[in-house]
């Protein structure tokens, strides 16, 4: 009485393409999304193990913190940093953030 009756609607003229037009917008993003943020970022890392794995003493560094010095020992996954005269820091490997050119730091 209070409730009317459903008929379901016949399937006439169904469009083959409908499921992946629908899709399309969502492929659309996911590219823009890896050429904007995913490949550059991928890049950077790729680029940031290189010049880790190339370390070596007497190079001068900056870290992720923003100390600078020489390179004193080089570890396995740590390095010993000179900030000053004998005065020496250990710090992880991935924690250096670029490294100087040659006699940047002329105080150590």
């Amino acid at each position: 009485m209070l409730i009317s009756n459903a008929y379901a609607q016949a399937a006439g003229g169904a469009d083959p393409t409908g499921g992946f037009m629908g899709l399309l917008p969502l492929i659309l993003m996911f590219i823009v999304l890896w050429f904007l943020m995913i490949r550059p970022q991928m890049k950077r890392a790729k680029e940031h193990k290189a010049m880790v794995e190339t370390l070596s003493k007497g190079d001068e560094v900056v870290t992720q913190g923003g100390m600078a010095g020489r390179i004193a020992e080089v570890g396995e996954n740590f390095l010993h940093i000179e900030i000053a005269p004998n005065t020496n820091v250990l710090v992880q490997k991935q924690a250096i953030a670029t490294v100087l050119p040659k006699g940047t730091l002329k105080g150590l």
